[in-house]
């Protein structure tokens, strides 16, 4: 996720309020998907197929208004359900054609933000509806437990839109997990002069009328709701061609342009290394956000579409791009797996530079071996590192260094096809740390759970 473009990111303590199942009714809401590191964000009972997000946003006001059109199937019977969604107010709910009855419940200390949701007649196990919100208001800069920008952030001339890891109830009503992936439909109006910028690809021609331009994009592969984005701003448009015809579709902020152009121009090359490594490109497009926002101080890896802050190098687009397929495809089940984005991307990026002649991988594997042992580096553990160190240099080099290792230990071709295995196998999935060891031993016919508890 978020790998910073500055040194580290600055871990603080972080306290999550548990919110409690309502007692209302028989079959009620379940507030939180589960992840302890989370507990507020997602819901069960249910999983989304698709977003229908249709948003109006004016910078000048900084008033954002959205109708999500939200289609769900129901797990368990429910007389009730819940969708995050924060700081944001909801006007109506309807389920399928009928109006229900709602409630909100704000965030505390700015975790977390429920809309709960009572239909006229409870929802059973296993029938899909079509749930319609309403909703607005003033999203203005929410940060995350270390003080970051995500989430809907807004500028006077647009807005920066990243939401890892449970930003993205900040600018619609969402699951906000990353198991329950989904497609998105986006319609976006914004001032005229402005571009709006989605994950998938643009449906048809923009339009303008009242001085105002609306933009409708659509992302057909599922997706999980910290990869969405509706970034808007002054973008500059461009298009690449990847392998296999793959349409790459760049938006570079106009004063970044010349800045940005090195760092970008790589990317037909980059996604046909990468091929090489983890197999066919996992979606229909690929691309580029790269706004002026730089106080942001981050990129991430927006499914089809990474957002950078500022103009990025080299190094920093492939470990993006690695992220479509070790992240946005197959996506851990919960957040404290993380390392199987960021060591993944890590070590990919270091392949890239080596492949470029830029460094080696064992020379970067002897830097993150270099740090004393007195270093706090080695006192958070990659593989479960806790949410206020969720983005800790750690979780990135080490996690890295551990698949150097693994490489060593189990030998150049195993784990060539290991990687390969990983990627195919669980695409379109989500995957735990326990996945990986126990494919790392059916390839290797080692047993491998000493050498990862080292």
């Amino acid at each position: 996720m978020r790998l910073p473009r500055l040194a580290t990111v600055v871990a603080v303590a972080l306290t999550v309020p548990l919110l409690v199942t309502t007692t209302a009714s028989a079959a009620p809401a379940v507030l939180g998907g589960g992840d302890p590191y989370f507990p507020a964000a997602g819901n069960g009972g249910y999983d989304v197929a698709h977003y229908g997000l249709g948003l109006t946003y004016d910078p000048a006001t900084g008033r954002l208004d959205g109708t999500a059109v939200i289609t769900l199937t129901a797990t368990s019977d429910l007389d009730s359900f819940s969708l995050d969604l924060r700081n944001l107010q909801a006007s109506s709910v309807v389920v399928d054609t009928r109006t229900a009855t709602f409630t909100q419940v704000p965030p505390t200390d700015g975790v977390g933000g429920e809309l709960v949701v009572t239909p006229r007649q409870r929802l059973r196990a296993g029938s899909t509806h079509a749930v319609t919100v309403v909703y607005g208001g003033v999203p203005g800069q929410p940060t995350d437990q270390t003080g970051a920008l995500y989430g809907w952030v807004s500028y006077a001339d647009g807005a920066f839109v990243a939401n890892e890891p449970e930003g993205a109830s900040t600018w619609y009503p969402v699951d906000d997990v990353p198991t329950d992936k989904a497609t998105y439909d986006f319609t976006i109006t914004v001032p005229q002069g402005l571009t709006a910028i989605a994950n998938g690809e643009p449906v048809g021609r923009p339009v303008t009328a009242g001085g105002r331009t609306t933009y409708v994009w659509h992302a057909k592969d599922p997706m999980a709701s910290y990869l969405s984005t509706a970034s808007i701003g002054n973008y500059t448009a461009s298009t690449q061609t990847g392998p296999h015809g793959l349409p790459i579709l760049n938006y570079v902020d106009q004063d970044l342009k010349p800045k940005a152009a090195a760092g970008l121009a790589l990317q037909p090359q980059m996604i046909q290394f990468f091929e090489g490594v983890f197999g066919p490109y996992p979606f229909s497009s690929f691309g580029a956000i790269v706004d002026d926002d730089d106080d942001a101080g981050y990129a991430l890896e927006n499914q089809t579409r990474p957002i950078y802050a500022g103009a990025p190098d080299e190094i920093t687009v492939a470990h993006e791009l690695a992220h479509q397929w070790v992240g946005d495809s197959v996506t851990p089940e919960q957040w404290k797996d993380i390392w199987l984005n960021e060591g993944f991307a890590t070590y990919a990026e270091w392949l890239w530079g080596e492949s470029r002649g830029l460094t080696t991988v064992q020379a970067q594997f002897d830097r993150v071996m270099k740090a004393k042992a007195t270093d706090p580096f080695w006192q958070v553990l990659p593989g479960n590192p806790g949410a206020a160190d969720l983005f800790h240099p750690a979780t990135y080099d080490r996690g890295g260094a551990t698949l150097v290792a693994l490489r060593t230990r189990i030998g150049d071709r195993p784990f060539a096809t290991l990687l390969r295995t990983w990627t195919t196998q669980n695409r379109g999935g989500n995957v735990t740390t326990a996945d990986f060891i126990a494919l790392a031993e059916q390839v290797s016919g080692q047993q491998l759970d000493d050498f990862f508890t080292t």
